[in-house]
């Protein structure tokens, strides 16, 4: 299980297809994210959901550059 958290192809392939699907007439997440920006008015339990749904693989990916990048600068110093 570790080894798939830590899979760059895997995280990106889940943000491409998963975090912005459906991608016409704009990506789903995309549209969510505007809708908060725009107040939220009218979101039910369902979209939140959703729109945790389809951002948990850039939560992932945000996880793995903190993993790989920023962690190892924090122990040098």
């Amino acid at each position: 299980m570790k080894s798939l958290l830590n899979d760059w192809k895997l995280i990106l392939v889940f943000c491409l297809f998963l975090g912005l699907a459906p991608f016409t007439p704009e990506p789903h997440l995309w549209g969510k994210i505007k809708w908060i920006a725009g107040g939220a008015k009218g979101m039910q339990l369902m979209d939140w959901f959703d729109t945790l749904f389809h951002g948990f693989p850039f939560l992932l990916l945000l996880r793995l550059v903190y993993v790989k990048f920023l962690s190892p600068l924090e122990k040098t110093n």
